[in-house]
């Protein structure tokens, strides 16, 4: 038997899409909610990711310690992450576990949210900040995003800051929870080797009593701000330089000829910024990463040099970018679609990777697309429609930011 893709949904909205694979190992389960740094107003920035940790802080029917016990004694490959576009909280199985896995998952998404939990949990998201405060990348890139987006919430910062925090009440949390953690906003993701309808008999005995409401985005226009910033930071011995345009956006079919453009462009092995600015020694790190976003998108560039080489560093990657769309071979072009095919059958032939790839498909497009059919999509792109995503987007750096000694 070959893989198969299933969808239903709940009556109070919840969506399950599922990949079966009776050939697998093992089975995956994933609760993808649509609710990260975009959707907080400016005055909660940071309530999505603190919100992620206090699922871990105990329910109706368990404790802090059960939940952690439970995951050890399910031998489960678990965790969970926050970004701008949603939380998501995942565990990889055995087959037998993963009713157990299942039950736990669900059962963490209707926390307690116990205020003397809010208020020690405060405590490490605070701490968290600082040591991210530690990371010149980071800091450089929360700042490139807060001058490209401007008012749009794609500019929140996914932690937050000490200011929007440190006054956080468990009320504004537990607003921030029942508006966004809707059925209508989570997707169930399910890969590996499992029965569809024992799973979602499961999951429907477990979520469907979940209150019904409205989750909608407000996406907003995104309208990227032409800007420059020049930071300086006299403990520091090295520059970092960062570069954001537009590109498309998740739902666009022209986010796989970008994906091939960013790998082509700015992958750590073998790309065009790798032999223009790692190989000679012009720079210790250089990248180009496509960002596909929920209705919008964005190339994000990357160097790392010595402070005396940071002007040369940022020509050179302006000239990469200018001169992308020339002398595009068919063999160059080839070479980067095999090796992200390779990439992508690697991750799909394991039932956690294919339960994140659907679960953020339908996230994000409300559609789902097999192993093969994302496959036959980057085969699909050419020397041509390279050319044509580079005329609908091109890569002219509209923020650009650094960050080095004075």
């Amino acid at each position: 038997m070959t893989a198969t893709i299933q969808h239903a949904v709940l009556p109070n909205g919840l969506e399950v899409v599922a990949e079966a694979d009776p050939s697998a190992h093992t089975a995956a389960v994933g609760f993808f909610v649509r609710a990260g740094a975009r959707d907080e107003p400016p005055e909660l920035m940071g309530v999505s990711h603190f919100l992620e940790h206090m699922m871990f802080k105990g329910t109706a029917r368990r404790s802090a310690e059960d939940v952690n016990r439970e995951f050890d004694e399910l031998g489960a490959d678990y965790n969970a992450y926050t970004s701008h576009e949603a939380t998501v909280y995942y565990a990889h199985v055995l087959p037998e576990m993963l009713p157990r896995a299942i039950d736990l998952l669900g059962d963490m998404l209707r926390p307690s949210l116990r205020e003397e939990d809010f208020e020690v949990e405060k405590k490490v998201i605070l701490e968290e900040i600082s040591m991210y405060e530690d990371r010149p990348e980071w800091r450089l890139q929360d700042a490139l995003l807060e001058a490209y987006f401007g008012d749009h919430p794609l500019g929140h910062r996914v932690l937050g800051t000490a200011d929007t925090i440190g006054p956080l009440t468990a009320d504004q949390m537990r607003g921030y929870f029942a508006g966004r953690y809707r059925p209508g906003a989570i997707t169930v993701s399910l890969g590996g080797r499992f029965d569809f309808d024992q799973a979602l008999s499961q999951i429907e005995t477990l979520c469907g009593a979940w209150d019904a409401g409205p989750a909608e985005r407000t996406h907003g226009s995104v309208a990227p701000r032409q800007n420059r910033l020049d930071l300086k930071d006299d403990k520091l011995n090295r520059c970092y330089l960062s570069m954001l345009m537009p590109a498309p956006s998740a739902q666009d079919e022209q986010r796989f000829a970008a994906m091939v453009l960013g790998d082509l462009l700015g992958d750590d092995d073998g790309s065009r910024l790798h032999w223009a600015m790692i190989d000679p020694g012009l720079a210790e790190e250089a990248s180009i990463d496509f960002m596909s976003q929920d209705r919008t998108g964005a190339f994000l560039a990357f160097a790392a040099c010595e402070p005396s080489r940071a002007d040369e560093v940022e020509r050179t990657l302006a000239q990469v970018l200018a001169q992308a769309g020339e002398d595009l071979s068919e063999d160059e072009l080839r070479r980067t679609v095999n090796k992200l095919a390779t990439r992508i059958t690697l991750s799909g032939e394991r039932p956690a990777g294919r339960m994140h790839d659907l679960g953020a498909g339908w996230t994000y497009r409300r559609s789902h697309l097999s192993l093969q059919e994302r496959l036959d999509k980057l085969q699909a792109v050419t020397p041509e429609s390279i050319r044509a995503l580079l005329s609908a987007y091109p890569l002219v750096p509209v923020t650009v930011a650094r960050l080095g000694p004075n």
